[in-house]
C-alpha cells in the first residue's frame, strides 16, 4: 500500500487509532515507570493527555491536515499531564506548527514535522534528558527525514519512524543509568512508541492487538510485572523534590508581564522535571518542586491560575510499594496462623486504606477496568496466613473468581458476594471474631444489603438507556447498578443522584470521591447536604479510586 498524500481526515482517524492503542497499553506503560520519578503513572498521564488530543480532533474533523493539526495541540495542550504528557503535547505543538498553513503534506513534509516536533519538545524540557520519551522521538524524526529523502510514501516513511522508535527505545537503558539498574526501558518512549504503532496501523488499515506488546527483549520483565513493579527497586527517601505540581496561568493585562525564557529560568529555582508550555492567552507548567505553594505564587503574578493539580509523589511511590507487598505477597507475614483473616478487592489507595482501618489483613489491587485473577486472589490468601478466610470481591465481575480461589484453597474460606466498595465496608463492620465462620458470612451477607451504592461516572459513548438520553462525556449517576440521572456537570449529576437515593430512613452518608476530583467541589456537595438534609450524618473520604468520582454509601 502507497499514500503519496496525507489529508486531514486520515490524520485524524491517525490520531484516535493512536490515541486508542495508548489507551488500551496505559497499564503496562505505567508498570515501566522509574524516571523521573517511580510514581507509575506515565501510562495514565500520556493516556489523559492524548485523550484530550483525540477528542478535540473528533471535534474538528476536516480535509485541512494544518487544521485538525492545530486542533490536535490545542487539545493535547488542555488535557497534558505529568512529565511525558507534557513531552507528547509538544511534540504534537511543534508538529502542528509547522504544517499549520498546508491543506495536505507530501511524504518530505510528514518527516519534516516530525521533526520539527522534537525541536519543539527539547526547547520546552529546562534539562532535557537522554533515555528517554525526548531521545525515542529524536531518534526516530531523524531516521524519517533520511528516509524522505529517497521516498516519495508516506507509509514508507512511517513505518520507518515507528522502527527506529521501538530501536532507540531499546537502547534507552544504555543511555539511563536507572532504567539499566531495574532492567526495563522507558516508559514514556514506549508510550510514544503506542502512539507511532496506532498511526501506523491506521496508514495502513489493520487491527492492533487489545493486549500490551513488548520488544522480544523484554520478555524477562512481562513476566517480572505478575511478581513486582519496577517502583519497589527505588527508595521513596530518593525523591528530592516530592510534589508534582500542575498548573495553567490564564494572562491578565494587569499583571506582570510574560517572558517565556524568563519565566521558565525562574520557576527552575524551585525544582526539577520542569515543563512550560505557552501560547498567546496561558501559560502551562509542570514541576517537581518541595515548595508548591511558592510556585504557584510565583505564577499569581502573571494572572489567574486555572487547572491546578498538586500531587504527593513520595506518598504515590509508598502507596505502589504497598500495593505490591499485597498484591504479590511479599508482605511480612504473622509469626502465627490467625483464626480469620479478611480479604477485599479495591480499586484506589484511599479505599484500601480505609479496608485496612476497619479490618482487612489484605487488599488486592482491582475493580472494574482491573480484576484480579484466581491466581491473584490465591495469592493473597496465602499472604494472609489464617485458618479461615472471608473474601470481599466487591464487583459483580470478581465474584466467579473469588469463588474459584474459595474452592482450591486448602483452608475454610466464605465468599460474601460483595459487589460495590459500599457493600465491602458495611460487611466488614459486620464481622465477629468470636462466631464461627459460617455465621460471620450470614451476618456479613445480610449487613451488605443494608446499604445504597450510588456511583457517578462519565459516558464513553452516547446512547439512551431506560428512557435517559446520554451523551459521550456526560456525567452518569448509578443508583443500585441502574442509570439514573446524566448530567454535563459532575456537581450536578451528584446532587442530582444523592436526591434520588436519600429518603426519611437515610441516617449515614458515606462519600468517596475520586483521583481527579477538585476537593472544592467534594466541599461545595457536603455543605449543599448539609443544607438540605439538617437530620443526615455525612462522612468524607479521599477514595482516590479512578474512573468513578464519586462513590456513595447510604444507610
Amino acid at each position: 500500500m502507497s499514500i503519496s498524500t496525507l489529508d486531514g481526515n486520515q490524520f485524524a482517524e491517525m490520531i484516535i487509532k493512536g490515541a486508542n492503542h495508548l489507551a488500551a497499553n496505559a497499564q503496562m506503560v505505567d508498570a515501566l515507570n522509574v524516571f523521573p520519578v517511580p510514581d507509575g503513572d506515565t501510562g495514565t498521564n500520556m493516556n489523559l493527555s492524548m485523550t484530550s488530543g483525540s477528542k478535540e480532533v473528533q471535534k474538528n474533523k476536516q480535509d485541512h491536515i494544518g487544521k485538525v493539526a492545530t486542533a490536535l495541540s490545542k487539545g493535547l495542550l488542555m488535557g497534558a499531564r505529568g512529565n511525558s504528557g507534557v513531552i507528547l503535547s509538544q511534540l504534537f505543538r511543534g508538529f502542528a506548527k509547522d504544517i499549520e498553513q498546508k491543506p495536505i503534506l507530501n511524504a518530505a513534509e510528514f518527516a519534516h514535522a516530525f521533526e520539527a516536533g522534537v525541536s519543539t519538545a527539547y526547547k520546552a524540557v529546562m534539562k532535557p534528558v537522554e533515555g528517554t520519551i525526548l531521545t525515542v522521538a529524536k531518534d526516530s524524526a531523524r531516521k524519517a527525514g533520511e528516509v524522505a529523502k529517497h521516498k516519495t510514501d508516506i507509509v514508507s516513511i512511517m513505518e520507518a519512524v515507528l522502527k527506529e522508535a521501538k530501536a532507540s527505545l531499546a537502547r534507552t537503558p544504555e543511555l539511563l543509568p536507572v532504567l539499566k539498574e531495574v532492567g526495563v526501558v522507558d516508559s514514556g518512549g514506549q508510550g510514544l512508541v503506542c502512539v507511532y504503532e496506532g498511526f501506523l496501523a491506521s496508514l495502513k488499515g489493520e487491527e492492533l492487538p487489545d493486549a500490551p506488546v513488548l520488544e522480544p527483549t523484554m520478555d524477562e520483565l512481562v513476566s517480572a510485572q505478575h511478581h513486582q513493579s519496577v517502583q519497589s527497586y527505588l527508595n521513596t527517601e530518593d525523591i528530592k523534590f516530592g510534589y508534582c505540581t500542575e498548573f495553567m496561568v490564564r494572562f491578565e493585562k494587569n499583571k506582570k508581564p510574560f517572558l517565556e525564557q524568563t519565566f521558565q529560568q525562574d520557576l527552575s529555582e524551585y525544582g526539577d522535571s520542569l515543563l512550560v508550555i505557552a501560547d498567546d492567552e496561558v501559560v502551562k507548567v509542570h514541576i517537581h518542586s518541595e515548595q508548591p505553594g511558592d510556585v504557584l505564587s510565583y505564577g499569581q503574578q502573571y494572572g489567574s491560575l486555572i487547572n491546578m493539580k498538586i500531587e504527593n509523589m513520595r506518598e504515590q511511590h509508598s502507596s505502589i510499594i504497598e500495593a505490591d507487598k499485597t498484591h504479590h505477597n511479599v508482605s511480612k507475614k504473622p509469626t502465627e496462623k490467625q483464626p480469620f483473616a479478611i480479604i477485599a478487592v479495591s480499586m484506589g489507595s484511599g479505599i484500601a486504606q480505609l479496608f485496612k482501618s476497619v479490618g482487612a489483613a489484605e487488599v488486592i489491587e482491582g475493580g472494574q477496568t482491573m480484576n484480579p485473577s484466581t491466581e491473584d486472589i490465591m495469592n493473597a490468601i496465602q499472604a494472609a496466613n489464617a485458618e479461615k478466610i472471608i473474601l470481599l470481591p466487591n464487583n459483580k465481575n470478581i465474584i466467579m473468581a473469588a469463588e474459584q480461589a474459595a474452592e482450591i484453597a486448602d483452608m475454610e474460606v466464605f465468599v460474601v458476594p460483595t459487589k460495590t466498595v459500599p457493600q465491602g465496608l458495611a460487611a466488614t463492620l459486620a464481622f465477629n471474631p468470636n462466631v464461627s465462620l459460617a455465621e460471620n458470612g450470614e451476618n456479613m451477607t445480610e449487613a451488605m444489603s443494608e446499604v445504597k451504592t450510588g456511583q457517578v461516572t462519565y459516558a464513553v459513548r452516547d446512547t439512551v438507556i431506560d428512557g435517559i438520553s446520554i451523551e459521550k462525556d456526560d456525567y452518569m449517576g448509578i443508583n443500585e447498578g441502574k442509570i439514573v440521572v446524566a448530567a454535563k456537570e459532575l456537581s450536578l449529576a451528584a446532587r442530582d443522584l444523592l436526591d434520588k437515593m436519600i429518603d426519611e430512613d437515610s441516617e449515614i452518608l458515606t462519600i468517596l470521591y475520586g483521583e481527579d476530583t477538585d476537593s472544592k467541589e467534594v466541599d461545595e456537595l457536603s455543605a449543599y447536604l448539609n443544607e438540605q438534609y439538617e437530620n443526615l450524618e455525612v462522612e468524607v473520604h479521599s477514595g482516590k479510586q479512578p474512573l468513578y468520582p464519586y462513590i456513595f454509601s447510604v444507610e
